[in-house]
């Protein structure tokens, strides 16, 4: 019984000292908005995320939610929960979802993303790209008028 009190507390000091820099969100700092209701986050997210709110979260996204809690629950103190996979790239990011470890599906593979405070009320989309970046090379043949004219080897 002693030894659960002395590992909280050691818990505790160890959080205290990860601390590095207040989050807040909108002016709202972190504890406050883990705490806040459906309906009060509705009315601090930003307009598209606030159209979606208000016309409620379908089946699909409560179901994420729902393994995300259950991945939590599951997971031991201090250590990262079970990864997640999902085709929901049109999920938007709320505060319960902090700490988890998302797979996002790309179209081709999931891409593993940690939620971090800075990610609320983004799409998860944004965290997973789709498409390879372009990266310009050499120009090729018949890119210019003035590559008519060399040889062809």
């Amino acid at each position: 019984m002693a030894d659960v009190e002395y590992n909280a507390e050691e818990a505790a000091e160890i959080k205290r000292k990860r601390a590095f820099r207040k989050f807040s969100y909108r002016g709202i700092d972190l504890d406050q908005l883990l705490d806040l209701s459906s309906e009060q986050l509705r009315d601090v997210v930003h307009a598209r995320a606030r159209r979606r709110f208000n016309r409620g979260l379908k089946r699909k996204p409560m179901g994420l939610i729902k393994k995300l809690r259950k991945a939590k629950q599951e997971a031991k103190p201090n250590e990262k929960p079970d990864l997640v996979k999902t085709h929901l790239r049109d999920m938007i990011v709320v505060p319960e979802m902090i700490g988890s470890v998302i797979g996002i599906y790309s179209g081709k593979e999931f891409n593993q993303v940690e939620i971090k405070p800075e990610m609320v009320g983004h799409y998860l989309a944004e965290f997973s790209i789709s498409y390879k970046p372009v990266k310009h090379g050499r120009p090729g043949i018949g890119a210019t008028h003035s590559s008519r004219f060399i040889p062809l080897k």
